[in-house]
């Protein structure tokens, strides 16, 4: 019991990380102290409702209830796991009324919250707050993944007993039904393709002739999933796996950096339900997925003879991503190429972008997104035990930094051919951290501004200075406190 109140106490003291997705505006910001307010109260709550359990002899009901409030690390960005099934699970019928009436309790405070983060998500997207806007709606949808205005806002809708994406719902009035093994295919087709047996070019053969004659990559499966196309000459199996994990990446991605690929008026229209995430048709990303090391190795021996340091690459002017089956290529690797994908294909973006200066945050932002994992029922980015956070609090403890105002310096080749390449991407890695989560995350909003700035061309030595309101040498000094774990807004739980 005491544990847990030590847990709502730094719940409170963590609370302006949850919100403060637009740091740069002054700490006395309406919107903000708002969803710090709200978010506080909420918590308040929550722990009356867990006491009255504890009154009551409902020690089980009192840990589901504080089990709400969720993860609270302050260096660690975290996403809701959302469920498919339409409502909550339902008590059993023979519960006692003391256990049926905290139920209803629970309930109708988590309703209550989803309703109250929304209308203030929706005055945060009318005063240009769009970040704020966000991360509301996702605390939203944390309390009550049944709250219909969000579940459209995030692109779903009711289908059956099950909350659908537009994409989901197409195949599925096809008459086609998902499959772990072999995606989205044809209910008509799935008991066979279970015993063994393929359909091509009209007739059924057996899964080993169909091998066969996919072994070549040129001639491999085409394998789609709602937002990318592999083709592999692997298996099937294989490209739905590597399809599931990159879907992952795209929807958090997606929500992390809305106001990446989108203007204030389409976040204004999707708030206000006029339009949908993925409304206009986008082309598919393309990625390859080779059978084995050897087979990429060899693909690639001509046009790119150091292939072989890699574990996997996107290349810009092909627009495709290429990855291969085994132990070496990893979902780190894939998680961070894919990342770069999404930044260019997502939008209009220069072909110099990070040539000349500024390249480092093309590299920090995908080191960043190849920590996605999932933990409990959240999809979690970040922390200060990553292993790139590791490495580059080693090297600061080292003597190795190289100050900000000569980082932005730095074009693609200056960054990647010299032999301080491995220095520069933990120092990359630790800044991108830096910026995202330091003082609650202060910088946050200026990251994807800076973002923009560098695919579309525009960003100079003095950009990411300008966007966040702090010279280099005090964001240096900030980074260093930061990886020293000096930060005070990351340190003060830490009193409870």
């Amino acid at each position: 019991m005491h544990r847990e109140r030590n847990r709502y106490r730094f719940f409170l003291a963590a609370a302006v990380f949850l919100a403060a997705v637009f740091p740069h505006f002054a700490r006395g910001d309406e919107l903000l102290q708002e969803s710090l307010d709200l978010r506080a109260k909420y918590a308040a709550e929550i722990e009356r409702l867990s006491a009255w359990c504890d009154e009551r002899g409902l020690a089980e009901e009192a840990r589901k209830t504080r089990r709400i409030l969720g993860p609270n690390d302050p260096l660690k960005l975290y996403v809701p796991v959302l469920p498919e099934e339409i409502g909550p699970p339902r008590l059993p019928a023979d519960s006692p009324e003391n256990v049926v009436e905290w139920d209803a309790k629970l309930r109708q405070l988590r309703r209550t919250y989803a309703v109250s983060c929304f209308n203030l998500a929706r005055r945060a997207v009318r005063a240009g707050r769009g970040g704020l806007a966000f991360e509301l709606a996702l605390a939203s949808i944390g309390a009550n993944p049944d709250y219909e205005p969000v579940r459209r806002l995030f692109g779903y809708q009711k289908y059956g007993d099950r909350w659908r994406t537009i994409y989901e719902i197409g195949k599925l009035r096809s008459g086609a039904v998902w499959s772990d093994k072999f995606g989205w295919i044809p209910k008509s087709r799935l008991c066979k393709y279970e015993s063994g047996q393929r359909y091509l070019t009209g007739k059924w053969i057996s899964a080993a002739e169909d091998a066969e004659r996919h072994a070549d990559i040129r001639s491999g499966w085409n394998v789609t999933t709602e937002h990318f196309s592999i083709r592999t000459n692997h298996s099937i199996e294989a490209a739905v796996t590597l399809g599931v994990k990159l879907e992952r990446l795209h929807h958090i991605w997606q929500q992390l950096f809305l106001r990446y690929y989108s203007s204030q008026a389409d976040v204004a229209a999707l708030f206000d339900g006029r339009s949908r995430p993925g409304a206009a048709d986008a082309p598919r990303l393309n990625v390859v997925l080779f059978r084995d090391r050897e087979d990429y190795n060899r693909y690639f021996r001509a046009s790119t003879p150091n292939i072989g340091i890699s574990t996997g690459v996107y290349f810009g002017k092909k627009r495709r991503a290429y990855f291969f089956v085994g132990p070496e290529c990893d979902e780190r690797t894939m998680y961070h190429e894919a990342t770069h994908q999404l930044f260019y294909e997502s939008r209009r973006v220069s072909p110099h972008a990070g040539l000349y200066s500024n390249f480092w945050i093309i590299e920090g932002i995908a080191m960043f997104m190849e920590s996605l994992r999932q933990e409990g029922g959240y999809h979690v980015l970040g922390g200060l035990d990553d292993e790139r956070i590791h490495a580059a609090k080693r090297l600061l403890n080292d003597g190795f930094y190289v100050p900000l105002s000569e980082m932005v310096e730095l074009g693609m080749d200056e960054f990647q051919q010299g032999e301080l390449i491995s220095k520069f991407y933990s120092q990359s890695a630790g800044l991108t951290n830096f910026l995202i989560f330091y003082d609650g995350g202060r910088y946050r909003d200026a990251v994807v501004s800076y973002l923009s700035a560098v695919y579309s061309g525009r960003a100079d030595r003095g950009t990411l200075s300008q966007l966040t309101g702090v010279n280099y040498t005090e964001l240096d000094k900030q980074y260093r406190e930061y990886l020293k774990g000096k930060d005070a807004k990351s340190d003060s739980p830490a009193e409870y």
